[in-house]
């Protein structure tokens, strides 16, 4: 099990303000999704939404990009139900219909509060099939975070659009920002992804001008699961990966799921 990160220090209002873009956008969720109310503090919680195919079928626990919403998914979730899997949204405090506002700190301990929610709502609701954990982009947060201490409940962590660090994405984020503590930051979260076991799949855009594809390469070389492979896709950016290689990118996570469902 890996070590947990104390990022309170980097929850400073100057760098939570060019990190977090929370909105506040919310639709009702279409025939057949149902929404969940995740409560993670005294008189706080957590906005998901959960789009199921089937209770024997494998579920995803998706944590999102920054500046995206859960209903952003409404579209995008049939894709994955058409490969046989359902999916389970998870958004961040003060996006949605999330209560507080987001932070580092927060947005890692939530992750395990939704994490438990997700599997005891799933198991009591008479699913029976395997779990993963998949992050986007700032969503590879919590998701690193629970694949390096929640192994033994999950088969498999997929990360796309991902960083390797809490504090290269800073550098990413605000290229002028530097700081020793960023060092720090980044040896600690290189001894969790070291501590990673679970089949790992990443997905990575070549020319991902917001997170460059080094990201992706360090994440790979530095993962300690012997099952791993880095599915790269040619000339997508940071928000096109889908775009530009749907068949890849769901071809991809279909044979992940398929190969590593116990």
């Amino acid at each position: 099990m890996a070590k947990r990160i104390d990022y309170s220090p980097l929850d400073q209002p100057h760098i939570l303000a060019f990190v977090f873009y929370p909105r506040q956008d919310w639709a009702p969720p279409p025939p057949g999704a149902a929404d969940h109310s995740v409560p993670v503090a005294e008189g706080i919680s957590v906005s998901c939404r959960f789009y199921p195919v089937n209770e024997s079928s494998p579920t995803i626990l998706y944590f999102h990009g920054n500046g995206e919403v859960v209903c952003d998914y409404d579209g995008i979730a049939p894709l994955y139900n058409r490969e046989g899997i359902n999916l389970f949204v998870a958004d961040y405090r003060g996006y949605g219909r999330s209560g507080g506002s987001p932070s580092f700190s927060n947005t890692v301990a939530d992750a395990y509060v939704i994490f438990d929610y997700f599997r005891d709502t799933l198991r009591d609701s008479g699913y029976s099939g395997p779990l993963f954990v998949m992050g986007r982009s700032l969503g590879s947060l919590s998701a690193v975070e629970l694949a390096s201490n929640r192994d033994e409940e999950m088969s498999g962590l997929i990360i796309e659009s991902g960083f390797a660090g809490a504090g290269r994405l800073l550098t990413f984020i605000v290229p002028v920002f530097e700081s020793a503590q960023l060092d720090e930051f980044d040896r600690a979260n290189m001894e969790n992804i070291g501590a990673i076991t679970m089949p790992v799949l990443i997905i990575h855009g070549e020319r991902d001008a917001i997170i460059p594809y080094e990201q992706a390469q360090v994440f790979y070389r530095n993962v300690g699961s012997q099952d791993k492979k880095l599915l790269t896709i040619p000339r997508a950016g940071h928000n096109d990966l889908m775009l530009i290689g749907m068949e890849q990118y769901f071809s991809s996570i279909r044979e992940f799921v398929a190969g590593h469902s116990k």
